[in-house]
Protein backbone atom coordinates (compact mmCIF):
# COMPACT_ATOMS: atom_id res chain seq x y z
CA UNK A 1 0.00 0.00 0.00
CA UNK A 2 1.08 3.58 -0.26
CA UNK A 3 0.80 6.21 2.60
CA UNK A 4 1.20 9.77 1.98
CA UNK A 5 1.74 12.17 4.51
CA UNK A 6 0.76 9.01 6.89
CA UNK A 7 -2.72 8.41 4.89
CA UNK A 8 -3.17 5.13 2.48
CA UNK A 9 -4.08 7.12 -0.91
CA UNK A 10 -5.94 4.46 -3.49
CA UNK A 11 -3.95 3.99 -6.86
CA UNK A 12 -7.08 5.86 -8.68
CA UNK A 13 -6.41 9.02 -6.78
CA UNK A 14 -2.58 9.12 -7.52
CA UNK A 15 -3.72 8.77 -11.34
CA UNK A 16 -5.35 11.79 -11.60
CA UNK A 17 -1.94 13.09 -11.23
CA UNK A 18 0.24 10.43 -13.02
CA UNK A 19 -0.44 9.78 -16.63
CA UNK A 20 2.49 7.97 -17.63
CA UNK A 21 1.62 4.34 -18.46
CA UNK A 22 4.71 2.47 -16.87
CA UNK A 23 4.69 4.53 -13.67
CA UNK A 24 0.55 3.71 -13.40
CA UNK A 25 1.78 -0.10 -13.35
CA UNK A 26 4.59 0.80 -10.92
CA UNK A 27 1.83 2.20 -8.58
CA UNK A 28 -1.04 -0.60 -8.99
CA UNK A 29 2.10 -3.27 -7.95
CA UNK A 30 3.06 -1.01 -5.08
CA UNK A 31 -0.98 -0.61 -3.70
CA UNK A 32 -1.34 -4.09 -4.73
CA UNK A 33 1.84 -5.22 -2.10
CA UNK A 34 0.89 -5.65 2.04
CA UNK A 35 4.31 -3.76 1.97
CA UNK A 36 3.73 0.00 2.93
CA UNK A 37 5.51 2.48 0.55
CA UNK A 38 5.05 5.66 2.93
CA UNK A 39 5.98 9.43 1.66
CA UNK A 40 5.65 12.72 2.73
CA UNK A 41 4.23 14.29 -0.19
CA UNK A 42 3.13 13.20 -3.51
CA UNK A 43 6.31 14.87 -5.23
CA UNK A 44 8.84 12.67 -3.50
CA UNK A 45 6.64 9.55 -5.16
CA UNK A 46 6.39 11.45 -8.64
CA UNK A 47 10.71 11.45 -8.27
CA UNK A 48 10.99 7.90 -7.20
CA UNK A 49 8.45 6.84 -10.41
CA UNK A 50 10.26 9.50 -12.46
CA UNK A 51 13.82 7.71 -11.38
CA UNK A 52 12.41 4.56 -11.84
CA UNK A 53 11.48 4.66 -15.14
CA UNK A 54 14.90 6.24 -15.91
CA UNK A 55 16.48 3.07 -14.55
CA UNK A 56 14.41 0.76 -17.10
CA UNK A 57 15.62 3.46 -19.70
CA UNK A 58 18.92 3.48 -19.02
CA UNK A 59 18.67 -0.73 -18.98
CA UNK A 60 17.68 -0.72 -22.13
CA UNK A 61 19.98 1.67 -23.64
CA UNK A 62 23.09 0.06 -21.92
CA UNK A 63 21.71 -3.63 -23.43
CA UNK A 64 21.32 -1.64 -27.11
CA UNK A 65 24.76 0.07 -27.10
CA UNK A 66 27.19 -2.59 -28.13
CA UNK A 67 28.68 -2.85 -24.52
CA UNK A 68 30.68 -6.56 -24.11
CA UNK A 69 30.29 -8.65 -21.13
CA UNK A 70 33.21 -9.99 -19.77
CA UNK A 71 34.81 -10.50 -16.07
CA UNK A 72 36.89 -8.04 -14.50
CA UNK A 73 40.36 -9.64 -15.52
CA UNK A 74 39.31 -8.62 -18.92
CA UNK A 75 37.37 -5.61 -18.40
CA UNK A 76 38.20 -2.56 -20.57
CA UNK A 77 37.05 1.52 -21.02
CA UNK A 78 37.54 4.37 -23.17
CA UNK A 79 40.76 5.47 -22.03
CA UNK A 80 39.59 9.05 -23.06
CA UNK A 81 37.40 9.50 -20.26
CA UNK A 82 38.67 6.09 -18.10
CA UNK A 83 41.51 4.61 -15.95
CA UNK A 84 41.29 1.19 -16.02
CA UNK A 85 42.31 -0.02 -12.68
CA UNK A 86 44.31 -3.30 -11.36
CA UNK A 87 40.86 -4.48 -10.28
CA UNK A 88 39.22 -4.17 -13.50
CA UNK A 89 37.68 -1.08 -11.84
CA UNK A 90 37.09 2.17 -14.23
CA UNK A 91 38.09 5.57 -12.72
CA UNK A 92 37.17 9.02 -13.97
CA UNK A 93 40.08 10.71 -15.63
CA UNK A 94 40.95 14.03 -13.92
CA UNK A 95 39.15 16.87 -15.43
CA UNK A 96 36.90 14.93 -17.41
CA UNK A 97 33.16 15.60 -17.13
CA UNK A 98 31.06 12.47 -15.05
CA UNK A 99 27.99 12.98 -16.84
CA UNK A 100 29.63 12.95 -20.67
CA UNK A 101 31.83 9.45 -19.14
CA UNK A 102 28.90 7.74 -18.18
CA UNK A 103 26.98 8.79 -21.12
CA UNK A 104 29.96 7.48 -23.46
CA UNK A 105 29.42 4.04 -22.54
CA UNK A 106 26.00 4.24 -24.25
CA UNK A 107 27.43 6.25 -27.42
CA UNK A 108 30.47 4.07 -27.34
CA UNK A 109 29.23 0.67 -25.72
CA UNK A 110 31.91 -1.45 -28.21
CA UNK A 111 34.76 0.44 -26.55
CA UNK A 112 33.70 -1.01 -22.91
CA UNK A 113 33.77 -4.83 -21.49
CA UNK A 114 32.08 -5.53 -17.84
CA UNK A 115 30.63 -7.62 -15.41
CA UNK A 116 27.07 -7.64 -14.71
CA UNK A 117 27.44 -6.04 -10.94
CA UNK A 118 28.88 -3.04 -13.09
CA UNK A 119 26.90 -3.26 -15.55
CA UNK A 120 23.67 -2.34 -12.72
CA UNK A 121 25.96 0.07 -10.85
CA UNK A 122 26.09 1.87 -14.78
CA UNK A 123 22.15 1.53 -15.25
CA UNK A 124 21.87 3.02 -11.68
CA UNK A 125 24.11 6.09 -11.97
CA UNK A 126 22.71 6.88 -15.74
CA UNK A 127 19.12 6.83 -13.97
CA UNK A 128 20.64 9.18 -11.74
CA UNK A 129 21.45 11.63 -14.28
CA UNK A 130 18.81 11.48 -16.09
CA UNK A 131 16.56 11.78 -12.72
CA UNK A 132 18.75 14.73 -11.15
CA UNK A 133 20.13 16.17 -14.44
CA UNK A 134 23.94 17.15 -15.31
CA UNK A 135 24.50 20.24 -13.37
CA UNK A 136 23.67 18.32 -10.25
CA UNK A 137 25.25 15.25 -11.20
CA UNK A 138 28.84 16.30 -12.36
CA UNK A 139 29.32 17.70 -9.21
CA UNK A 140 27.73 15.24 -7.01
CA UNK A 141 30.21 12.35 -8.73
CA UNK A 142 33.22 14.30 -10.08
CA UNK A 143 35.97 11.25 -9.40
CA UNK A 144 33.33 8.64 -10.47
CA UNK A 145 34.21 4.64 -10.00
CA UNK A 146 32.75 1.85 -11.24
CA UNK A 147 33.18 -1.29 -9.95
CA UNK A 148 31.02 -3.77 -8.86
CA UNK A 149 28.79 -3.26 -6.54
CA UNK A 150 30.74 -0.16 -5.13
CA UNK A 151 28.65 2.92 -4.68
CA UNK A 152 30.18 6.41 -4.10
CA UNK A 153 28.40 7.55 -0.94
CA UNK A 154 25.68 9.82 -2.74
CA UNK A 155 24.02 7.46 -4.21
CA UNK A 156 22.84 5.02 -1.71
CA UNK A 157 22.05 1.73 -2.12
CA UNK A 158 19.64 -0.44 0.43
CA UNK A 159 19.84 -4.01 0.50
CA UNK A 160 15.84 -5.78 1.81
CA UNK A 161 15.00 -9.25 1.96
CA UNK A 162 11.19 -9.73 0.15
CA UNK A 163 9.10 -10.90 -2.80
CA UNK A 164 7.51 -7.13 -3.50
CA UNK A 165 9.85 -6.91 -6.88
CA UNK A 166 8.47 -3.06 -8.07
CA UNK A 167 9.60 -2.47 -11.98
CA UNK A 168 13.18 -0.48 -11.54
CA UNK A 169 14.46 -2.90 -8.86
CA UNK A 170 17.69 -4.60 -8.71
CA UNK A 171 17.17 -7.87 -8.44
CA UNK A 172 19.45 -11.35 -8.35
CA UNK A 173 19.50 -14.55 -9.84
CA UNK A 174 22.10 -17.24 -7.47
CA UNK A 175 23.41 -20.33 -9.21
CA UNK A 176 24.59 -22.03 -6.47
CA UNK A 177 26.65 -25.02 -8.20
CA UNK A 178 27.83 -22.43 -10.29
CA UNK A 179 31.33 -24.30 -12.52
CA UNK A 180 34.62 -23.28 -10.99
CA UNK A 181 35.32 -23.30 -14.26
CA UNK A 182 32.99 -20.12 -14.80
CA UNK A 183 32.59 -18.53 -11.47
CA UNK A 184 31.49 -15.28 -12.55
CA UNK A 185 28.24 -17.55 -13.39
CA UNK A 186 27.86 -17.75 -9.80
CA UNK A 187 25.10 -14.74 -10.31
CA UNK A 188 23.13 -12.65 -12.54
CA UNK A 189 22.46 -9.30 -11.51
CA UNK A 190 19.21 -8.08 -13.59
CA UNK A 191 17.15 -4.82 -13.76
CA UNK A 192 13.61 -6.02 -13.66
CA UNK A 193 10.81 -4.26 -15.54
CA UNK A 194 7.73 -6.20 -14.51
CA UNK A 195 5.71 -8.23 -16.36
CA UNK A 196 8.40 -11.25 -15.90
CA UNK A 197 11.14 -9.56 -17.70
CA UNK A 198 15.21 -8.82 -16.50
CA UNK A 199 17.74 -7.24 -18.00
CA UNK A 200 20.74 -8.68 -17.04
CA UNK A 201 24.50 -7.96 -18.96
CA UNK A 202 25.28 -11.12 -21.01
CA UNK A 203 22.01 -12.40 -20.84
CA UNK A 204 19.86 -9.64 -22.13
CA UNK A 205 16.14 -8.79 -21.49
CA UNK A 206 14.84 -12.63 -20.83
CA UNK A 207 12.00 -13.76 -18.84
CA UNK A 208 13.03 -15.53 -15.33
CA UNK A 209 12.79 -19.18 -16.89
CA UNK A 210 15.86 -18.41 -19.94
CA UNK A 211 17.70 -16.45 -17.52
CA UNK A 212 17.53 -19.61 -15.04
CA UNK A 213 17.60 -22.10 -18.09
CA UNK A 214 21.18 -19.83 -18.97
CA UNK A 215 22.96 -20.49 -15.63
CA UNK A 216 22.19 -24.15 -15.14
CA UNK A 217 23.80 -24.29 -18.31
CA UNK A 218 26.78 -23.07 -16.15
CA UNK A 219 26.56 -25.61 -13.08
CA UNK A 220 28.85 -28.10 -12.10
CA UNK A 221 29.10 -31.87 -13.12
CA UNK A 222 26.33 -33.41 -11.27
CA UNK A 223 24.60 -30.17 -9.78
CA UNK A 224 22.31 -30.15 -7.47
CA UNK A 225 20.69 -26.93 -7.19
CA UNK A 226 18.68 -25.10 -10.18
CA UNK A 227 19.48 -21.03 -10.08
CA UNK A 228 16.69 -19.28 -9.11
CA UNK A 229 15.51 -16.06 -8.32
CA UNK A 230 16.32 -14.81 -5.01
CA UNK A 231 14.45 -12.84 -2.35
CA UNK A 232 17.00 -10.11 -2.01
CA UNK A 233 16.22 -6.40 -3.49
CA UNK A 234 18.46 -3.54 -3.75
CA UNK A 235 17.51 -0.23 -3.89
CA UNK A 236 18.64 3.62 -4.31
CA UNK A 237 17.39 6.11 -1.26
CA UNK A 238 15.45 8.05 -3.72
CA UNK A 239 14.38 10.50 -1.13
CA UNK A 240 18.59 11.13 -0.74
CA UNK A 241 17.98 13.53 -3.77
CA UNK A 242 15.39 15.41 -2.21
CA UNK A 243 17.36 16.87 0.39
Amino acid sequence: MIRINNQVVKAEELYKQISNQEQRKIIKQMTAYEEVYSYQTVEQLKFELTFRSNTMRAARELNKSGAIFTTFTYAICNKKYWDRLGNGGFLLKPGASPSTAILDILKNGKLYAFECSTAIAIVLYIATLYSIGRTRFDLLFERLYLMDWQFDEDLPIYQKFGDDYLPGDALHFNNPDFSPKEPHWRAENVIYFGDDQYYGHGIGIRNAKVIIDFLNKKRKPSPNHSAYLMNMISRPNYSYFLT
